[in-house]
């Protein structure tokens, strides 16, 4: 199965492309004149970036500047498993401390772009989770004082492995080299995902790591909510426009969404020292994963499940009260996350994967000892008898409570009134031939 960046993907019409805005090269600014003139013209060259700064209005919108009061991030680290990561951005100056390659086509330390149409994407995660930004100027991300590890899988044909195989061995990779937050802004475009992930994200569970995913995008063909967002225990992240409301084009909807960010009007650090305006919740996804690199440092005593929980807890309801499949629990708030008071959990709200695997993978389990009372496969034998909904041995000889209950109750109880019933019926035959007689 093919997996794909959740970023919609070049239409002919529409504005779900990205739109470049402070790229150099005469390519890109004659591809920016076409879909974005006035962007253009305006955001020209990175000497006015900072009308890139500007842009970013989830930075107030959703407290994130609010937050920085208590923790800007230090000593977290976000792995970011995606396309790879440009740290020559000056934007990332500094940002990136370590990375790998299992695509085959980038270079081993995760930073050089791969793929055919999407290799910018990496880059553009990257600076919304924890940008430098240059001073007042520049891309800055939620948690710009947070480590990024820049981790590059391949998409197109020709790489090393299988996309899967690739995921599941760079998540092994991210909680092994120190990742608390693992970013992945890509989607199977499936409900279900490979064994290989059970392994691989439960092993990235139990190390405490907390994985933030995206629900995908309508516009790129993801009407619902795709692997790896669809996973237990994952913090899956849906997408709303500027004013909140749930975006249509640049999300999508399903019951795993546990909170919602903003996936419209975003601007994205390219390679080459450029940026874009994008739209999808593949942007979406790296602003919640800084939210999370936040709560983490001013809560360092707080797991993952704990850390979950603060994310959705103080999340700004925005549809039914509750959790619904459009906005989750709600709009993220960066400064209750980090500040407010909210009770402890003992279980990951998103649910348990553990678990899911126990129940859902059963048919790959151990098989029986040969002593059970299931009949042997090689055995021929007659399904086994169920009375009442209990499931009982052939040869049982002593009856259960739950028979006595459901089967032996009610039968005593039908013979008592069928025995009474012939009785009357006998006194009244002996009276009508009494009755007979004395005529």
């Amino acid at each position: 199965m093919r997996i794909a960046p959740a970023i919609p993907r070049r239409q002919r019409r529409g504005s779900l492309r990205p739109r470049v805005v402070g790229a150099t090269s005469a390519r890109r600014t004659a591809l920016a004149l076409l879909l974005a003139a006035a962007s253009v013209l305006v955001l020209a060259t990175p000497a006015q970036a900072d009308s890139i700064r500007d842009r970013e209005y989830w930075l107030d919108d959703y407290g994130i500047r609010s937050a920085w009061e208590v923790t800007r991030g230090a000593g977290q680290t976000i792995a970011i498993i995606d396309t790879g990561v440009a740290s020559s951005h000056p934007d990332l100056g500094g940002a990136v401390v370590g990375g790998a390659d299992f695509s085959g086509q980038g270079s081993a330390d995760g930073q050089t772009p791969v793929g055919t149409d999407d290799s910018s994407h990496g880059t553009m995660v990257a600076g919304l989770a924890a940008g430098r930004g240059r001073g007042t100027s520049g891309v800055i991300g939620a948690a710009p004082a947070a480590d990024l590890l820049a981790i590059s899988i391949g998409f197109d044909e020709g790489t090393t492995a299988s996309s899967d195989d690739q995921i599941a061995d760079a998540v092994r990779w991210a909680v092994d080299n120190g990742a608390d937050v693992i970013n992945m802004s890509l989607t199977r475009n499936t409900l279900e995902w490979p064994e290989s992930w059970d392994d691989a994200f439960l092993y990235a569970m139990q190390k405490d790591v907390v994985i933030v995913a995206a629900a995908g995008n309508r516009g790129s063909g993801t009407t619902q909510v795709g692997a790896p967002a669809t996973m237990p225990g994952v913090l899956t992240v849906g997408g709303v426009d500027r004013n909140g409301g749930a975006s249509w084009d640049a999300s999508a909807q399903g019951i795993s969404i546990a909170v919602s960010a903003p996936s419209e009007q975003l601007v994205g650090a390219v390679p080459g020292g450029g940026y874009v305006l994008w739209d999808g919740t593949s942007g979406a996804t790296p602003l919640v994963a800084g939210v999370v690199a936040l709560v983490r440092a001013a809560h360092p005593e707080l797991d993952a499940a704990n850390v979950i929980q603060r994310i959705i807890a103080t999340s700004k309801d925005a549809g039914d009260s509750g959790a619904d499949p459009i906005y989750g629990y709600g709009l993220i708030d960066a400064a209750a996350a980090v500040s407010a008071s909210v009770p402890a959990v003992s279980a990951n709200p998103m649910g348990d994967l553990s678990e899911w695997i126990r129940i859902n993978r059963r048919a790959d389990a151990t098989p029986a000892p040969a002593d059970t009372l299931i009949p042997a496969p090689t055995a021929t034998a007659a399904p086994l008898p169920q009375i009442g909904g209990v499931q009982t041995p052939l040869g049982t000889l002593l009856p259960t409570v739950a028979q006595l209950r459901d089967v032996g109750i009610p039968l005593l109880l039908y013979a008592a009134f069928g025995t009474a019933f012939v009785l009357l019926l006998l006194s009244a035959a002996r009276q009508f031939r009494a009755a007979r007689r004395k005529e």
